[in-house]
């Protein structure tokens, strides 16, 4: 087979580039204004929270693309410095602990800037890809991080409406796949909404390991599959932004065209919708099931990391 090219495959895509003027950096995140802020602040009925960030640094590794090394963190300052006399106590006995780490900016819970990805020598927006040298000069996750992702979300266990406790490595999510959970769900997808999708796969890391996680240490998670129809639907409903419990948000090689990560072309640099991925679900999605609320306020403040390519972030949700 031979693989597409994405300006082939993409030829007629929508595009969302000029629909904010010339200078719009956030893309799809214009779609959240205080009248969609405030749409989500009437979903919270109960006062629960659930927090989506994976813990960062585990000793025993955390789920971090088979690409990239895994985050350490390392004591600047802790007793020890101060039994080795290689510190001193401040005036009146205080000491401190300090410590400093290394990590990818999408090694964690993480946002995607809209200038993360790109093809054809444009960024989203048109804004030329030489912008990203040294640093992103254009379409950064410092400008998502100035704005702040706040809506109504909306949970879509996938998962639950397959019967399974996780999809199947490269089990592609269709349309109708989304719908059909919203409908077993008995809620309604709304335009504006911040979804959410389980798949389950992010808990095999920590119940099996990364090898379960990883077959092969390779990218081959479940998620969205690229199809004509989703990228519209997208469109269509003017969604801002979606998270996952995955990696990569969507089926990885697109097995028609022979394309990696097609939907972060038609999404992400076509649309400007924000990706938030490596999202834990696992205890929002029981929560769900139990008492049927599956829209909430969605909250997401990823660091302003000055021309950064990704933020690490700890959404929040509260019911």
């Amino acid at each position: 087979m031979t693989t597409k090219l994405f300006s082939e495959l993409l030829t007629n895509s929508p595009k969302n580039w000029g629909r904010w003027g010339p200078d719009d950096e956030v893309g799809a995140l214009n779609f959240l204004t205080s009248k969609e802020i405030l749409r989500g602040v009437q979903a919270v009925k109960q006062g629960k929270v659930f927090m989506l960030g994976v813990p960062v640094a585990r000793p025993g590794g955390d789920p971090i693309y088979p690409g990239r090394g895994q985050t350490t963190r390392t004591m600047a300052m802790d007793k020890g410095h101060y039994m080795n006399c290689h510190a001193h106590s401040f005036p009146g006995g205080m000491e401190y602990a300090d410590d400093v780490i290394f990590m990818y900016l999408q090694g964690t819970t993480q946002y995607d800037a809209l200038g993360h990805v790109w093809y054809d020598d444009q960024l989203y927006n048109g804004y030329d890809a030489k912008t990203t040298i040294g640093g992103l000069q254009k379409c950064s996750v410092e400008k998502i991080a100035n704005r702040g992702v706040v809506g109504r979300g909306i949970l879509l266990d996938v998962a639950r409406y397959k019967g399974v406790k996780h999809l199947q490595a490269n089990e592609g999510i269709t349309l109708d796949d989304v719908l059909k959970t919203a409908e077993m769900q008995k809620c309604t997808i709304e335009k504006h909404d911040i979804l959410l999708i389980h798949t389950g796969w992010l808990k095999r890391f920590y119940d099996e390991g990364v090898d379960a996680f990883f077959p092969g240490r390779t990218m081959s998670e479940p998620g969205l599959a690229y199809s004509p129809e989703l990228v519209d639907w997208f469109h269509k409903m003017e969604i801002p932004s979606f998270g996952t419990d995955t990696v990569a948000s969507e089926q990885t090689m697109h097995p028609e065209s022979g394309t990696m990560i097609p939907l972060h072309a038609a999404l992400l640099r076509n649309l400007g919708v924000v990706f938030n991925e490596i999202d834990w679900l696992y205890d929002l999605a029981e929560d769900c099931a139990k008492d049927g609320q599956y829209t909430f306020l969605f909250v997401g403040a990823p660091l302003k990391v000055v021309a950064g390519a990704g933020s690490p972030v700890n959404p929040a949700v509260i019911k």
